[in-house]
């Protein structure tokens, strides 16, 4: 194999809420920290033992904006990236590093019902009730009208 990969597939909860920095041109990044965790029992002791490691991800542009609307702290969320690491410099001037996830992908795994709003504009979001397929509610000119649509 002459390529290389840096892929990185993560599932985790949010640890923060999504913050946002946009730029001149209408250009925009999110960045929020996901926690992962790793179980092991101890052998020694006969103990659950419970790890947890924090990422940095970053998205971009519109995905940015959608994670920020309907992202919240403690979300659980698919996140799919690569790994990028950037250097800078600290107020003393020693250089720095940080690896962060350059999210290209997200999957929203909290169901709508289960996340709290932060803010009362989220609890004013219409919901749409899927249609009752009951027979007792339709009318009998509905099921005539559909079933002259019939095909055959």
């Amino acid at each position: 194999m002459s390529g290389t990969l840096n892929k990185v597939m993560l599932i985790g909860h949010t640890g923060d809420e999504v913050k946002m920095h946009y730029f001149e041109g209408g250009n925009c990044i999110g960045r929020f920290p996901l926690a992962t965790n790793d179980s092991y029992l101890n052998k020694s002791t006969g103990e659950r033992v419970t790890t947890t490691e924090w990422h940095n991800i970053v998205v971009r542009n519109k995905a940015a904006e959608i994670c920020e609307k309907y992202l919240n702290k403690g979300d659980k969320i698919y996140v799919e990236g690569r790994l990028k690491t950037r250097k800078w410099q600290d107020e003393q001037g020693k250089d720095r590093y940080s690896t962060e996830i350059q999210c290209t992908d997200f999957t929203f795994l909290t169901p709508k019902n289960e996340t709290q709003p932060t803010e009362p504009a989220a609890q004013q979001t219409p919901k749409v009730n899927p249609p009752v397929a009951n027979s007792q509610t339709t009318s009998p000119e509905t099921t005539d009208a559909e079933e002259d649509d019939l095909p055959f």
